[in-house]
């Protein structure tokens, strides 16, 4: 079966400009026929159109076609929300209901869109615009409560190297995935030794910022044109409501400090420099602006630190030193320089909170970002000349680089892709894992169908 589930709520981000008109035209002509009942939640006939309409976008995008009869397979993926979300109220999970509330807003402003007016969408969907938002956070919630449950139900499930052995002797191997082609590679990394006076230049920069808004220039006509943070700077520099955890620790704290249009002082963090206005906050959810300046060198710094680094690599060819000892001696990447300068994907592991499990030392074309430019012109073991680029958090660098290895394309196998199989086999525990709770709970939910749907092919036992 394919599942919705896990991405639903990503999903509808993107579909509500072919949706939000069928949407409003289903409640109204289509009517509120009870299609099924799942605990003390009922499933109309409208919800089931409009999961048709999701479902249908979300196979476009994924070039996929179900052989379900569409009424049934989104009827079953609201039997299975509902399931869920019913659940997790008894397990007292709760819902991020910031996202609920982005969710509710986006579409309301797109009906808004749609329609042109306020007015014009409580006359098409005949309620007013407090219901319409009331009923848009019940479904928000009931999707945000059931993506919590079912996280948590295929959560902490783990293999030993023994199920990863089974499970791939077992598999066909026709059916492995390809493996695409992957570089292993090492680096030496360096910053202009101009950094404080880039720094300095940076706060400076700021404070003129600062000033200036303080004086009555707009803070968010001032953040279009300074910001170089490309995810806020469009809109002024404004984010969302954004929880105070989510935020890295200086940032965070010198907003909590703040009161309604306060501003900052210079705050740097490990992106650089920002300031920071408070516009409001829901319990520990702010929304505020900011603007981002990053240290940046002259071309004459940047020219003088890509020599020094291009004699470090001329010492390497003459063998007067290996590349990991140069590495050591000169990198100035504390992620690669202890580890012979070999590239792996830890700073963005560390950064996202991901599992260590996910660090690896291979990467594909499309993860080498600029440093495919460089590595697709050596053969292993040849090193680069120096180039500029960026770091994890956009700071610019000079680094060169030695092609270590290249895997070629080939049909995963245990040796050579174990974590992939791992992962591979994971997915398959899980699965069983949430299969047998979703039939335990079935089992002990009332569950009532409309005899009309009773003879879809449903995946799981819903009529009883």
């Amino acid at each position: 079966m394919k599942r919705i589930g896990l991405v639903l709520i990503a999903l509808l981000a993107g579909v509500f400009a072919t949706t939000a008109p069928l949407r409003a035209q289903d409640n109204t002509q289509i009517g509120e026929e009870i299609v099924a009942v799942v605990g003390g939640s009922m499933i109309m006939w409208s919800d089931v159109v409009e999961m048709m309409h999701l479902i249908e976008a979300q196979q476009r995008a994924e070039g996929y076609t179900s052989n379900r009869e569409p009424r049934c397979e989104a009827l079953e993926e609201l039997l299975l929300q509902k399931m869920l979300a019913n659940q997790a109220r008894l397990d007292s999970l709760a819902a991020d209901m910031t996202t609920v509330e982005q969710m509710v807003e986006a579409e309301v402003n797109q009906l808004m869109l749609e329609y042109g007016s306020l007015l014009a969408v409580e006359a098409a969907l005949r309620k007013p615009v407090y219901q319409i938002r009331d009923n848009l956070r019940e479904k928000y919630t009931d999707m945000a409560l059931a993506q919590t449950m079912e996280m948590t139900i295929r959560s902490g499930t783990e293999v030993t190297p023994a199920e990863v052995e089974r499970f791939y002797r077992r598999m066909n191997r026709d059916s492995l995935p390809m493996t695409p082609e992957m570089y292993m590679y090492s680096q030496i990394v360096m910053y202009p030794p101009s950094l404080d006076a880039a720094k300095l230049r940076a706060r400076e920069r700021l404070l003129e910022l600062r000033q200036r808004i303080i004086d009555g220039q707009n803070f968010g006509t001032l953040a279009r044109l300074y910001s170089v943070d490309t995810g806020t700077a469009r809109q002024g520099g404004e984010s969302d409501f954004t929880p105070l955890d989510g935020l890295v620790r200086p940032f965070r704290e010198a907003l909590a400090r703040l009161r309604p249009d306060q501003i900052s002082p210079v705050v740097e963090t490990e992106y650089g420099f920002h300031i920071i206005q408070m516009i409001e906050s829901r319990g520990n959810d702010y929304r505020f602006r900011h603007i981002l300046i990053k240290p940046e060198y002259t071309t004459e710094e940047m020219t003088q630190t890509a020599q020094r680094l291009d004699s470090v690599g001329q010492l390497i060819r003459n063998g007067e030193l290996t590349f990991a000892e140069a590495a050591l001696q000169y990198s100035q990447d504390d992620y690669t320089k202890f580890n012979g300068g070999q590239v792996t994907n830890r700073e963005i592991v560390e950064l996202y909170g991901a599992s260590a499990r996910a660090t690896t030392n291979r990467f594909t074309r499309e993860e080498l970002y600029g440093d495919y430019q460089a590595l697709r012109l050596l053969k292993p073991g040849d090193i680069s000349t120096s180039y500029m680029t960026q770091d994890v958090q956009g700071n610019q660098q000079v680094k060169i680089v030695k092609l270590d290895e290249i895997i070629p394309s080939h049909r995963a196998n245990i040796n050579e892709d174990y974590s992939n199989i791992e992962d591979m086999a994971i997915v398959e525990k899980q699965q069983k894992k949430y299969n047998d709770w979703l039939s335990e709970k079935i089992a002990a939910m009332y569950v009532r169908i409309d005899p009309k749907y009773q003879n879809c092919d449903f995946v799981y036992d819903w009529v009883k």
